[in-house]
């Protein structure tokens, strides 16, 4: 289910100077964390941003949580 997940993110340099988003849309991954670390629920995102789905914050989720074990991992080396 992750990898399946993780393929929601894309990069491409043409959108949003390539920052990491989901599906191609305009929304990058660190707009949507930022939204839930302001106390947003999924279920007002999803509602504020009706192209969105509830696996897109999943991947914003896991992708965020893989990003810290590689930062994490390169502290420790």
């Amino acid at each position: 289910m992750g990898k399946k997940l993780l393929q929601r993110i894309t990069h491409n340099p043409d959108i949003c100077h390539g920052k990491p988003c989901i599906r191609g849309l305009r929304y990058p991954v660190e707009f949507i964390l930022e939204l839930l670390s302001s106390g947003m629920t999924t279920e007002e995102i999803l509602a504020d941003y009706d192209d969105l789905e509830s696996d897109d914050i999943l991947a914003v989720l896991l992708f965020a949580a893989r990003l810290q074990v590689k930062s994490i991992h390169k502290l420790a080396l």
